[in-house]
């Protein structure tokens, strides 16, 4: 059983590293003001039929803090690119010189910002909450144990290693939205 026991832990340890993971993949699609090619991950593109994302058919870079600079492969692509980003609703505007397609990213108002700060928060307690459902099912699995047989005490003692688990998840989790704050509310 306490093989079983050492398990629950792992898995429990392992299975942490879901919410955050997430977590930093909701995190960057927030903008922070700075122009960043992780802005444009979910946007798609037509791609002679078929839906493709714009890092497959075109190079992304930022020149500089407030630039997104796109450079398609193919020239046909200009227009599709330009639709796409229009019609994923990022309130970015595209503008196309011939040679690159190039989108300023406006300066946040506090207001904005304000918002941003708001679903940093909101992201960071659905991360909490996915840590909390973790818990929960580990220790509804050492329970299981004790009435298979564990000791209770031995229960009690991995309920309290499953915390310490979660208390350190927890514990990133304020830290990442810590720096998403300082970085949104910095002009």
């Amino acid at each position: 059983m306490e093989d079983e026991v050492q398990l629950i832990l792992e898995d429990t340890q392992e299975k942490m590293q879901g919410p955050l993971t997430k977590l930093d993949a909701e995190l960057s699609k927030i903008r922070a003001g700075k122009a960043s090619p992780a802005m444009l991950d979910t946007v798609k593109v037509d791609y002679y039929g078929s839906l493709t994302p714009i890092s497959q058919v075109a190079n992304i870079n930022t020149p500089d803090p407030r630039t997104i600079a796109i450079q398609p492969w193919e020239k046909n692509m200009f227009g599709p690119i330009e639709r796409a980003i229009m019609q994923a609703n990022l309130g970015l505007t595209p503008v196309n010189d011939g040679n690159f397609i190039r989108i300023n990213i406006p300066i946040l108002t506090e207001e904005r910002r304000k918002d941003l700060v708001r679903q940093v928060r909101q992201e960071a307690e659905n991360a909490k909450v996915s840590v909390r459902t973790i818990r929960r099912s580990a220790n509804d699995m050492l329970k299981d144990l004790q009435k298979s047989g564990l000791a209770e005490d031995v229960v009690k003692a991995n309920e309290l290693e499953v915390q310490k688990i979660i208390d350190a998840s927890i514990e990133k989790i304020d830290k990442k939205v810590e720096l998403k704050e300082q970085d949104l509310m910095t002009i």
